[in-house]
Formats: structure tokens, C-alpha cells, sequence
């Protein structure tokens, strides 16, 4: 069996905050291999580091030790330009807030992403409106985040995540602020655009039924990853 391509690494990586003259611990000694078309679940309750580890995996933030590689580059090596270029190419992140910009319409807000990578209006246009309609949002791409539901603004956040065509979609927990019958829907849209297009998947969350959908549950307590496994039996793939 051939060796999947390693998209993410993390090396004895730790993460403390200076809070005054107290140092808080937020993570220790993760070590984190994650390989192309993988679809990896990081759960952990509330201050097990989850959020920070989010951060780190996205390169929204950097170690106090340790490493961190994304497509086999160390991050530390790179200025915040190159890095952010770099990580706007290769990852796409859904949040649970949403994070749309209120202004503007659907359309406007998946095609934002591509107005930083200098992609072309006409572009930009045409990919937003493939996108949109891909998460069934096809006759509600001039509509403002105001005028549609929490899941229909979740389900713009994830075509934005695939604006710039990255190898890794990061969701933070996607579903959070949904119903479950709408945050299925989510999960499953994620799901599908995982199997379709081999996109690797890392979903952080509490929730162990988001969890099922995932190949790999990775479970991180106290700063520290306690459990790293493969599942095959609660894959949930055809629903």
C-alpha cells in the first residue's frame, strides 16, 4: 500500500501563554502526523487546548516549542506575507461563527478569498456561483447573511472555504450553532466534498456524532493528545 503524502506535521510541539508573571500551559509535547485526503476529528471538553491546537494546525499561530510543517514546510522559516499567502492557498477554514462579512451578499462573500490570491472578477464570479450552487444556495447567491438561516449561512462559509481550491478544509466547530437536522446537512456537505474531491478534512469539535463521520478521532485533554485512532465501524459515509 502506498504511502499517503504527509500535508501537516506537527513535532513536539508546545504552546505556552505569558499571562502576567503566570505562564499558562496550553499545550505540551503534541506530536501530529496528518496525510493527504485524511479526515481527522480533534475532540477534547472545554480548555483541553482544542482551540489552540486549531491555530496551530491552520498556522494562524506559531509554537513556543517544537515544529510545525505544512506540505513540508517549516512555517517558522517564512515572513507573515509569505506565510499567509501560502496558508490562503493550501487551507480553507469554516468556523462555527460563520465569520460572513454582513455587507456583503453570498456571492461576494465566497468570492472574497479569491480577491487576495489576484484571481480575475470574471473568476472570481464564476467559481462563487459553481460553489454556491454545489451547497444547493444556487438561487440565494444575492442575498446578504441577514436574509438567510443559520445553516444557510454555514453552507456559504463552507463554499468560501473552497474558494482558492485548497488541499486542507479546517471546521471549527461547524455545526455549533445548528439544529441537528440542519447540522447533518452540514456534516454531510463537508462529507461529500471530502469524498469527491479528496480534500483532507480536520474537523474540530466536543460533539462525538460529528466525530462518526471521520476516519481518524484524535482526543487531546490538558494540552496533551491522550488518543490517536483509525475508525472503520461508525464511518457513516452513505446516509
Amino acid at each position: 500500500m502506498t504511502q499517503k503524502e504527509l500535508v501537516l506535521s506537527l513535532k513536539n510541539v508546545s504552546k505556552v501563554y505569558q499571562l502576567g508573571k503566570v505562564e499558562l500551559v496550553a499545550l505540551k509535547g503534541i506530536d501530529l502526523d496528518i496525510h493527504r485526503g485524511d479526515f481527522v476529528t480533534i475532540m477534547g471538553p472545554s480548555g483541553s487546548g482544542k482551540s489552540t491546537l486549531l491555530n496551530l494546525i491552520g498556522c494562524l499561530d506559531s509554537p513556543t516549542k517544537g515544529k510545525v510543517f505544512l506540505k513540508g514546510k517549516d512555517i517558522s522559516l517564512m515572513s507573515e506575507s509569505q506565510l499567509s499567502q501560502f496558508r490562503g492557498k493550501t487551507i480553507g477554514f469554516v468556523f462555527q461563527e460563520f465569520n460572513l462579512l454582513p455587507q456583503l451578499n453570498a456571492l461576494e462573500n465566497v468570492a472574497l478569498p479569491m480577491v487576495f490570491q489576484e484571481v480575475s472578477q470574471e473568476k472570481r464570479r464564476k467559481k462563487a456561483e459553481e460553489l454556491l450552487t454545489l451547497v444547493d444556495l444556487g438561487e440565494r447567491i444575492l442575498h446578504q447573511p441577514a436574509e438567510l438561516s443559520g445553516g444557510e449561512c454555514q453552507r456559504v462559509a463552507i463554499a468560501r472555504s473552497f474558494a482558492n481550491s485548497p488541499e486542507i478544509i479546517i471546521a471549527d466547530e461547524p455545526t455549533g450553532n445548528l439544529d441537528s437536522t440542519t447540522g447533518k446537512k452540514v456534516m454531510e456537505i463537508l462529507t461529500d466534498f471530502h469524498k469527491k474531491e479528496g480534500k483532507t478534512m480536520i474537523v474540530v469539535t466536543h460533539d462525538p456524532n460529528i466525530a462518526d463521520y471521520s476516519e481518524i478521532i484524535v482526543n487531546i485533554k490538558d494540552g496533551q493528545i491522550v488518543a490517536n485512532h483509525k475508525q472503520t465501524s461508525k464511518i457513516l459515509w452513505d446516509r
